[in-house]
């Protein structure tokens, strides 16, 4: 029973992709400008002054920013469920409720799958080294980053009674995020004020885990790379543990209400 309801929600926010193509590719426009846009001004720009392709830097920045990201965003649909009674008669089934949170994540973290396995293509084109063995590691964190940006979502938005108050407030919390956590560029020296708020940040770990994962056993490794891949990992468990226990805890108090 419990699986079933797992499957069919995740499979319920595929299904919603598939049949709306134009957000997928929509969703793969602004990453694409990013990395051509930003990885090559700041390559020509840095490029002599930095012992690494920042071309590349930024495609991976770019690729765990729009993973986590998309996950978290598209957590809201809880909102636009709940405003069509659809989590109501979810929720008078005898099924628990994190059955349905994790359906929901699943779901959105397939359809940011697709959305990365996108980008990994674009990386192709434009040259960005992608060895099979790196591919089948990125997809992998992939995942991960997915599920961690999910719960980062329900945690948010699960306290959240409009889609409209959701699209106000969102902006707010992902944009400081984005350039706290070293999408576009290096934080290592940063201010100890910054740095505080940086480490605070959960799509710094979701980055930094992902650049990871792409520059081991490479030279740049310690250029880029904050914190080592296990540690990331350990991190990115816990806080997906806090972000799943209270945020549906507080979806479901509000649905209660």
């Amino acid at each position: 029973m419990e699986l079933s309801a797992v499957v069919a929600l995740a499979y319920r926010d595929l299904m919603k992709l598939v049949r709306d193509p134009v957000r997928l590719v929509t969703s793969l426009i602004f990453p694409v400008i990013f990395i051509g846009i930003l990885g090559g001004s700041f390559q020509s720009g840095f490029g002599n002054m930095i012992d690494y392709d920042f071309m590349h830097f930024v495609f991976i920045g770019v690729l765990a920013q729009t993973l986590f990201q998309s996950s978290a965003l598209g957590i809201i649909s809880l909102i636009e469920d709940r405003q069509n009674d659809f989590i109501q008669e979810v929720f008078v089934s005898p099924i628990s409720r994190y059955s349905i949170v994790i359906g929901k994540i699943i779901g959105e973290s397939l359809v940011s799958l697709i959305q990365g396995i996108g980008i990994l293509g674009f990386g192709v084109v434009i040259g960005i080294p992608l060895e099979l063995p790196v591919i089948l590691g990125l997809v992998t964190v992939s995942v991960i980053v997915c599920v961690f940006g999910g719960s980062f979502g329900v945690l948010v938005l699960s306290n959240l009674k409009s889609q409209r108050i959701a699209n106000q407030i969102f902006p707010f919390i992902m944009l400081p995020q984005i350039f706290l956590s070293g999408v576009f560029t290096p934080i290592g020296d940063l201010p100890v004020v910054l740095d505080v708020l940086s480490r605070l940040s959960p799509m710094r770990y979701a980055v930094d885990l992902t650049r990871g994962i792409y520059y081991a056993g490479k030279s740049e490794y310690a250029s880029v790379v904050l914190t080592g891949p296990v540690d990331n990992l350990a991190i990115i468990c816990g806080m997906f543990g806090v972000f799943l226990v209270i945020g549906t805890w507080l979806f479901v108090r509000n649905e209660r209400r």
